[in-house]
């Protein structure tokens, strides 16, 4: 009988969990896993994790800062899942820094201090910042410092490649985020490689095996099976878990649709970008702009809704 889909991808494909649920990341033995904002704010609000909330409320201390309460719970997670994973997890910056480059160096380093006082090293935790110029340059001062970051909130060409110019670790570009909004302003859906969201991550993935850029592409923000499927291949992807049963449950065969062979063929030129051609180009890409400050202000309005939760647990 044929391998399940899940393990025919692992074969060229780092897979990664996108949750907070460590059940699931047991079930499908990824290799990483990823967390937001969102993701954490879910997990903190089941039964099951509320003793790692009163746990980070207690190891932070009576009438601690909502923002040291708030890294500590990022941290706890990320312990628990470094249980669970052999490789590494990714942490969030505070998404209302994603336009103060000094605020997020000082947090991350305030993040990677937390694991590292715990035992964990930096080589094992990944720093998640929004593609923003200012977080894209924060990655680039934290990189030198060997603190490895996790450019997320990825929407256009620009971002990518800002991002491997800075030499950053890993980019999160969003394949269902850019299909959503591609359905929602052509009125149709969009299936396999047609798929705005399968033909941005190529085309990246592409551009970097081509130049030989070290940051890795990891595929984030699935909609459907089949967007994982026209990416297979992509140095790392990070499915939800609702994915990953879907994956583990066929057994078709899957075949491998991005390789760094035929990418060293492609005709591309390269490009580079400074602030202003940076922005320009940003604001140019209606898609990326509008995906990229809408998820800024839903990540920021759930650590909002993250410090009630621990104001209440706080008393």
């Amino acid at each position: 009988m044929a391998s399940n889909q899940l393990d025919q991808l692992k074969q060229f494909t780092t897979v990664v969990a996108d949750t907070g649920d460590f059940a699931s990341m047991k079930e499908f033995a990824p290799r990483d896993a990823t967390t937001n904002p969102s993701l954490i704010l879910k997990a903190a609000t089941m039964p099951g994790y509320a003793h790692l909330v009163d746990q980070a409320v207690k190891d932070a201390g009576k009438g601690a800062a909502l923002g040291h309460v708030i890294d500590r719970l990022l941290v706890v997670f990320g312990l628990e899942i470094l249980k669970i994973v052999p490789g590494r997890v990714s942490s969030e910056v505070d998404a209302r820094l994603s336009f103060d480059r000094d605020g997020s160096i000082a947090k991350a380093r305030d993040i990677i201090a937390l694991y590292e006082k715990a035992g964990i090293g930096r080589e094992r935790v990944l720093i998640k910042l929004a593609s923003t110029w200012e977080g894209i340059k924060a990655a680039e001062q934290l990189t030198k410092e060997g603190i490895h970051c996790n450019l997320t909130l990825l929407f256009s060409f620009a971002q990518a490649v800002a991002c491997a110019e800075s030499n950053v670790q890993l980019i999160s570009p969003f394949v269902g985020r850019i299909l959503d909004w591609h359905k929602k302003n052509a009125g149709r859906d969009f299936v396999g490689a047609e798929d705005p969201g399968v033909k941005s991550v190529t085309e990246i993935y592409t551009y970097y095996k081509k130049f030989g850029y070290k940051t890795e592409v990891m595929g984030a923000s699935f909609r459907n099976k089949g967007e994982i499927l026209e990416l297979a291949g992509c140095d790392l992807l990070t499915i939800a878990p609702s994915l990953l049963a879907e994956l583990k449950a066929s057994t078709d065969p899957l075949v491998r649709k991005l390789d760094p062979a035929k990418a060293a063929g492609a005709d591309l030129k390269k490009v580079s970008f400074d602030e202003k051609s940076f922005r320009f180009a940003l604001n140019e890409d209606a898609m990326a702009t509008e995906k990229t400050a809408e998820g800024i202000r839903t990540f920021s309005a759930d650590i909002v809704k993250l410090e009630k939760l621990i104001r209440e647990k706080q008393g």
